[in-house]
């Protein structure tokens, strides 16, 4: 399962870098090792690369229209079963471009490229 999320975020990257975005060089990110931030069936945005900051929190399934989300943010996906986390260049859920699968997280270095995000079964 680590080999998949590993592959997921680079295929991510792949896709914003050749949409002239970038992503965070560094390794890839992993889940953060106390999940109170981000309870079990939310998906998550972190302000910077990291999980040091106190996320914005998403729980029902649709979409979220995302307001003042600039610069870098991590997304993570802590939904269970097959839920999806998708993001999205435009607003009302359309355009996404970037799949997190559950346990996916992804470093986004410039976040206003992306208008909002949804969260499927």
């Amino acid at each position: 399962m680590a080999f998949r999320k590993i592959v997921a975020v680079a295929l991510a990257s792949l896709a914003l870098a050749g949409a002239g975005l970038m992503t965070s060089a560094s390794a890839a990110p992993t889940a953060p090792t106390s999940l109170a931030e981000c309870p079990v069936g939310y998906g998550c945005l972190y302000k910077g690369a990291s999980f040091d900051s106190h996320p914005f929190t998403y729980y029902k399934y649709g979409y979220y229209n995302l307001t003042g989300v600039t610069g870098t943010w991590r997304a993570y996906n802590h939904q269970t079963g097959n839920a999806t986390m998708w993001l999205c260049q435009g607003t009302n859920g359309t355009r996404c471009t970037i799949e997190l699968k559950p346990g996916g997280v992804i470093d986004i270095r410039y976040m206003e490229a992306f208008k909002s995000i949804v969260l499927q079964p």
